[in-house]
């Protein structure tokens, strides 16, 4: 199991059962069963995908007498989205210098083209 947070967070949203269970906690918090309901796994299969959200920090199960409430926490998803952040702007970045690339190429093209000669063809030869 990875050991640091940022591993096991992306352990847990790699699977897209965990992710609909945490975009329905997005909503406030939830019961067990009520997480359950849209899901054609059993209750024993829904509480092992909670404890893998739980041991991530994604979600937080308290207990109030039958009723087991889930309730999202949000730090860790902030964490991976810093992460990723920096990702996103390195190849924003990147992609800003291939298309100024681009451009100058497209533009020493033009300049080129305009510089040759133009030919005509007549009866199947070429005449400067």
């Amino acid at each position: 199991m990875p050991s640091d947070h940022l591993s096991t967070t992306f352990a847990a949203l790699a699977d897209p059962t965990r992710r609909a269970i945490l975009a329905r906690l997005a909503s406030g918090e939830t019961s067990v069963t009520e997480l359950a309901e849209p899901f054609e796994i059993s209750l024993p299969g829904i509480s092992k995908h909670l404890k893998v959200l739980e041991r991530a920090g994604l979600i937080v199960r308290s207990r109030e007498a039958q009723w087991r409430p889930c309730q999202l926490e949000p730090r860790p998803l902030k964490e991976a989205a810093d992460w990723l952040e920096y990702y996103r702007r390195f190849w924003e970045e990147s992609f800003d210098r291939l298309d100024e690339y681009l451009r100058e190429l497209k533009e020493k093209e033009k300049k080129h083209i305009g510089r040759l000669p133009s030919k005509r063809v007549r009866r199947g030869r070429v005449r400067p």
